[in-house]
């Protein structure tokens, strides 16, 4: 078991676990300053005789039934127009998956909040992984940074080992290994004599937009107990594309906090690129919405500290 501020090395976890004498690796996910209170509150409670069961998610912060979401809605100055999805376990992740085949970014907003520095599923904006312009639009579109900045992938726990040098359903379920992109889904490179950071530009693997300039990717597993719904989405597309593989990255830009309500939702939505919203079982898209218009990056940013 490992914890603090080196446990969220995913460069050294991969070394710990590659170790012939290492069988299980648990990294505690909220490893910096905030993960102390889950180890004080388990020293307390083993110092009183009561047991502590495994961390098996993260999923502990608040949730939003479909009523407050649409209580938040109609609250909003802007009266946003939405679409509801009456069998939400099923419909959503199919509408999502086509969604995101048809290359549109995804603002996802699910179930209770993710504890710790990383979306897992919750808050987070998806994409495909298969796109060799994602990486650039949903970096420089999105979250407003670097187009060069890499992103993690999300994959069916099942599919792990056949994309990644990982162990046939290898668990890591809060994003903190690293592994190479197997051999047979990397591409030539076409080079045409790129330099310094323009080689992190080139296309390396059929899931280029979270292949790294070293051919690794830091992978999130995805599992139908941790997070359904997710799960259906990733299994969906899958059912469309053939290609088990997401980009994953936090439900914010750059200098913001991780959303954590509808409002503050459907404001990150508004003043970013995305195409579409789903909060629950209602699917806002943009081009549907009465204040769709030009974005003002820098006043948005503007209110985080960003310039």
């Amino acid at each position: 078991a490992f914890a603090g501020g080196g446990a969220l090395n995913v460069k050294l976890n991969q070394r710990i676990i590659a170790r012939p004498d290492v069988k299980e690796l648990f990294v505690q996910p909220a490893s910096g300053d905030s993960g102390t209170a889950v180890g004080a509150a388990s020293y307390v409670s083993v110092a009183r005789g009561v047991p502590v069961e495994k961390m098996e998610h993260v999923y502990l912060g608040p949730a939003y039934t479909n009523e407050e979401v649409i209580a938040a809605c109609e609250r909003h100055p802007s009266k946003p127009s939405w679409q509801r999805i009456a069998n939400g376990d099923t419909e959503v992740p199919q509408r999502i998956a086509r969604l995101l085949a048809e290359g549109q970014p995804v603002a996802w907003f699910q179930g209770r909040m993710e504890f710790g520095p990383r979306a897992l599923g919750a808050r987070s904006i998806l994409g495909d992984a298969r796109s060799r312009k994602m990486q650039s639009v949903m970096n420089v579109k999105i979250k407003f940074r670097e187009s060069f900045r890499p992103f993690a992938p999300a994959v069916l726990r099942e599919d792990v080992s056949t994309f990644f040098e990982m162990r046939p359903n290898e668990d890591s379920p809060y994003m903190l290994l690293v592994a190479p992109v197997r051999g047979e889904k990397l591409l030539p490179i076409e080079s045409r004599g790129e330099k310094g950071l323009d080689k992190l530009k080139q296309v390396r693997s059929v899931v280029p937009a979270i292949t790294h300039v070293d051919n690794s990717a830091r992978v999130q597993t995805i599992d139908p107990e941790r997070n359904p719904r997710f799960y259906g989405i990733a299994q969906a597309f899958k059912r469309l594309t053939g290609s088990p593989v997401l980009i994953n990255t936090s439900f914010n830009v750059r200098g913001e906090p991780i959303v954590n309500t509808p409002a503050d939702s459907y404001r990150c939505f508004m003043h970013t690129n995305m195409d579409a919203l789903v909060l629950e079982n209602y699917v806002l898209l943009k081009t549907e919405q009465p204040e769709a218009k030009e974005i003002d990056v820098a006043a948005y940013l503007a209110e985080f500290g960003n310039d």
